[in-house]
């Protein structure tokens, strides 16, 4: 995904004598990172939604996912089992990216779903959806299938 990889834009640490000082939280927060869902066949959604976004609505999907990097999960919104949702107000629409957390210490943001919407409520096909991609995610991780892309 373009633009993802700055860590911490703007953000400054220092100590009393003026050099840069890095508390163990924020060096656990360095180190949560987005990836995208792929299907079995390869395919990545979430990756294929964002390349079809506008320069400018992909700044504001892009600066909302870097937000719940930065700050966790308090910077999303809790839908329902391990289900999230960042929100992105694009030009004319509002984007919702749901995803969840993987790994040992919850460090992965794994992108399962985006689309724009105009409502209020997201629609419960698209939290079905998700789940039913996160567990897809689970079982392949479990049975120790390969990333399509690593094949």
């Amino acid at each position: 995904m373009r633009g993802i990889g700055a860590p911490f834009p703007g953000v400054q640490h220092s100590r009393c004598d003026g050099r840069p000082s890095y508390s163990r939280a924020v060096a656990s927060e360095r180190r949560r990172r987005w990836r995208d869902y792929r299907t079995r066949a390869g395919r990545r959604p979430v990756r294929e939604f964002l390349r079809d976004l506008s320069d400018a609505d992909l700044a504001a999907v892009v600066a909302a996912m870097k937000e719940v990097a930065v700050d966790g999960l308090v910077a999303a919104r809790h839908l329902r089992g391990d289900i999230y949702e960042v929100r992105a107000d694009g030009e004319r629409v509002t984007y919702r990216l749901l995803f969840a957390t993987e790994g040992r210490r919850h460090q992965v943001l794994l992108g399962l779903e985006a689309f724009g919407k105009k409502t209020q409520t997201t629609p419960p096909r698209e939290i079905a959806l998700a789940e039913r991609r996160l567990r897809d995610w689970r079982s392949r991780a479990r049975q120790g299938t390969p990333d399509p892309s690593q094949i």
